[in-house]
């Protein structure tokens, strides 16, 4: 099956996106698969699950194109005989193939899958627990490695109250056979009677923002904003076909479940392990990434967070003798959380002489309320970093100079979207160089936050001010139904750059200052540090906001070296930034609050510190 072919059959001539109204992720992935049946590719290979839990070699686990259908519809089959059309389903399990089998056949059945993760992961109990409670699940899907525990976590809730718990390797293929097409039965007709959207328009999966305490919000994305996207990321990272995804991913991240998805649904070659299997030994990725036994005439691609970058190159080099090839490489997406210069250039040295292309890794930016990606670089130029000075990002204008701090350029707007910055307090769209908000208006967008009207008018029902005239970049742009993501940022030439959040923004007598911005420095200070485990943040004071730093002591750090390394924290952002922090507390590795996607969470450790 041409694949680029098929999906050119979405764009009109102008370039926009063309999507049926009674087109569902569900039923795209049927009609891909008996398309592929037909032409006999039911028995070709499609997914790799690597099992690295009885030895670092890793264990394959493999499955066609036939059998992922056939797992699919056991689950859809099941889910069928337990719940209805519209219920919620929890995943409460880690990466693995029974992850996507049961995400995939909750859409299958009509119902609403919202991916999560194994209640034994560390440090989220909190925010499972409102996840839960948000939701209102039905059904929870699991595989048996993690039954157990799932089981555990529910045992305390009186038996009318807990969901049903799937283990979904547990079901039998031949329950597949059982499978109905929501839309035939009697159950599917009423609803299509009753219905007030059209298919493309309903909801296709919950993904919940991150937070560790506070109360995580459900993203509500339909069949139209992840489609669209999905064809907005094919057009503006240029993928190129036939493609491999290798990829560690947490799937219940927007990135891992939404490209696993999409891998899968296409027919894609697909290999999978855990975050932790990569963390250990981060050369299990690198190796796939070079891997070339299958894979002649293919494109790779993987989507990684920036501090992924840093362990390969560290962990992950090439040893004596081994000469592998890089050179089939085209797409390294970074994103999740800020890219780094210094991250970008040690893979890009560690790993070019082998010939990984530099132009492959790609710096971009997205979020969950946009389904997934807004920039990416789209030029030959990549990547691209800019030196700003410091002074004058304090006054909220971003002027190229040496010696000052560098972002990394997240490329341009994605086709099929405006896109533009804007004055938080008069929503003024602001020329280059100007410090704004972020606003996106795009049918990739989420329609809201599950039962959440305020938060969804004020993040989704924006009205955007005066344009520049002749200069906007947002000519034709519907005035209302803008989407101010709470990012920070700047455009200059065409280039995205993302300064801070809008709400982490630390500001001192008057002046202001990114944290990201002061946990390198930090960083930098002392080698009693661990990289990108600091978190920065502002408390009220008596006169002026208070800088508060919070940093977890290297892996091979004791507390004896607390005092001498607090010196040299406060002698460097003091000397740096012109603020001299009010605390400095130390921890040991892993103990700052972080989000369920494994980020720092400046907001909840500020919330955690003013609690004492």
């Amino acid at each position: 099956m041409d694949l680029s072919k098929l999906i050119a059959q979405f764009f009109g001539e102008d370039g926009s996106i063309q999507l049926a109204p009674q087109l569902t992720l569900a039923g795209m992935a049927e009609m891909l698969y008996m398309g592929d049946l037909q032409l006999g590719g039911g028995d070709r290979h499609c997914m790799r699950f690597w099992d690295y839990s009885e030895s670092r070699e890793g264990t394959a686990v493999d499955f066609t194109r036939t059998e992922i259908n056939t797992r699919i519809k056991a689950v859809a089959a099941r889910l069928q005989q337990v719940g209805k059309m519209g219920d919620r389903v929890a995943i409460l399990a880690g990466n693995s193939p029974e992850y996507l089998f049961g995400f995939i056949g909750a859409l299958y059945a009509g119902q609403v899958p919202v991916p999560l993760y194994d209640p034994e992961e560390p440090g989220h109990g909190d925010h499972l627990k409102s996840v839960l409670g948000d939701a209102g699940a039905k059904t929870v899907l699991t595989n048996t490695i993690s039954a157990g525990t799932v089981r555990e976590y529910f045992a305390e809730l009186p038996a009318r109250q807990r969901p049903r718990i799937v283990a979904v390797d547990s079901l039998p293929d031949s329950l597949a056979e059982s499978f109905t097409n929501p839309s035939a039965t009697a159950e599917g007709q009423m609803a299509a009677m009753m219905q007030t959207t059209m298919p493309i328009d309903s909801t296709a999966f919950l993904q919940y923002t991150s937070g560790s305490t506070r109360n995580p919000a459900g993203v509500e994305l339909t069949n139209r904003s992840i489609l669209t996207n999905v064809l907005q990321m094919w057009t503006g990272a240029q993928i190129k076909m036939p493609l491999r995804l290798p990829m560690w991913l947490p799937m219940h991240h927007d990135m891992g479940i939404i490209l696993s998805l999409f891998v899968t649904i296409l027919g894609l070659e697909f290999e999978l392990m855990t975050p932790r299997d990569f963390v250990q030994q981060p050369k299990r990725w690198v190796d796939q990434l070079a891997k070339r036994d299958t894979d002649e005439g293919k494109s790779i691609y993987t989507v990684v967070p920036n501090f992924a970058l840093e362990l390969a190159a560290r962990y992950g080099k090439p040893e004596e003798g081994e000469t592998p090839d890089f050179s089939h490489v085209d797409g390294i997406i970074i994103g999740s959380e800020p890219v780094t210069q210094s991250a970008v250039e040690i893979f890009a040295e560690t790993f070019g002489p082998y010939g990984l292309k530099r132009e492959s890794l790609r710096p971009s930016y997205g979020l969950a309320e946009a389904s997934l990606l807004l920039s990416t670089p789209q030029k030959p130029e990549r990547p691209i970093f800019t030196s700003f000075d410091r002074d004058q990002l304090a006054e909220g204008k971003a002027v190229p100079a040496e010696g000052g701090v560098v972002f990394a350029s997240n490329g341009q707007p994605v086709d099929n979207l405006f896109f533009t910055i804007v004055d938080p307090e008069t929503k003024a769209e602001l020329p280059d160089g100007v410090i704004g908000e972020l606003w996106a208006h795009g049918e990739n967008n989420a329609v809201g936050y599950l039962g959440r009207e305020k938060e969804t008018q004020e993040t989704f029902r924006n009205s955007i001010g005066e344009l520049l005239g002749d200069d906007t970049r947002v000519a034709g742009a519907p005035a209302d139904g803008w989407m101010a993501t709470g990012d920070l940022g700047t455009m200059i030439d065409g280039e995205v750059y993302i300064t801070g959040r809008l709400k982490d923004l630390v500001v001192i007598a008057g002046r202001n200052h990114y944290p990201q911005d002061i946990e390198a420095t930090v960083s930098e200070a002392s080698e009693h540090v661990r990289p990108d485990s600091i978190a920065a943040f502002a408390v009220p004071g008596a006169d002026v906001e208070r800088l508060v730093i919070f940093v977890e002591r290297a892996d091979d750090a004791s507390a004896d070296g607390d005092a001498a390394a607090e010196q040299a924290i406060r002698e460097a952002v003091t000397n740096v930034h012109g603020i001299a922090p009010e605390v400095v507390r130390f921890y040991a590795p892993n103990e700052i609050a972080r989000s369920s996607s494994g980020k720092i969470a400046r907001r909840v450790n500020q919330k955690n510190f003013l609690a004492e």
